[in-house]
């Protein structure tokens, strides 16, 4: 039982991040912290070696790095990069291409949908809701947690904590 309320941290993190991101263009911090501080709670409640769990954060600080060089591009945003580097322990090394090719396929469509919705008039009930107001008119921005939630949990099953929970 324990276990199945300790994994479902992973989702309900990424659904806050995602909402917050697209509410408020931002990424707060104590999400990633909490999903880094509960993932080797995770493991330990799963059942999962302890290899499984250093590569996991492994797999994270080679994360870290990767978003840090991209944020540094100016590809993505700080939150993000966070973010994922947060998200990469729990997916580990069997799930990472999954995810990633989820995470990339769900930022298209978010870029082809922001990017239909940006160009369509802003209509006067958007002023009862004002974040709506902020999503259509910051043109050079996309709450990418979006892609990232939903890549990740696309990936969900294929995650070793997943399958040692589930079977797999």
């Amino acid at each position: 039982m324990i276990a199945y309320l300790i994994l479902s941290v992973l989702p309900a993190a990424l659904l806050m991040a995602a909402a917050n991101d697209v509410y408020e263009f931002k990424i707060p911090n104590w999400i990633s912290i909490v999903l880094i501080a509960a993932y080797p709670v995770a493991g330990l409640a799963v059942g999962a070696a302890p290899n499984i769990i250093l590569e996991g954060f492994l797999i994270g600080a080679a994360a870290l790095v990767f978003g840090f060089a991209m944020f540094a591009g100016k590809f993505v945003g700080g939150g993000d990069a966070k973010l994922f580097a947060a998200t990469a322990p729990w997916v580990g090394l069997g799930g990472l291409g999954l995810f990633l090719f989820n995470t990339a396929i769900a930022g298209l469509v978010l870029a082809i949908v922001m990017t239909m919705f940006r160009r369509s008039p802003l209509l006067p009930v958007y002023a009862h809701a004002p974040w709506l107001i902020r999503l259509h008119e910051r043109k050079s921005d996309l709450p990418y947690a979006v892609a990232i939630a939903s890549g990740a949990l696309l990936s969900f099953s294929q995650t070793p904590f997943f399958q040692l929970v589930f079977g797999g």
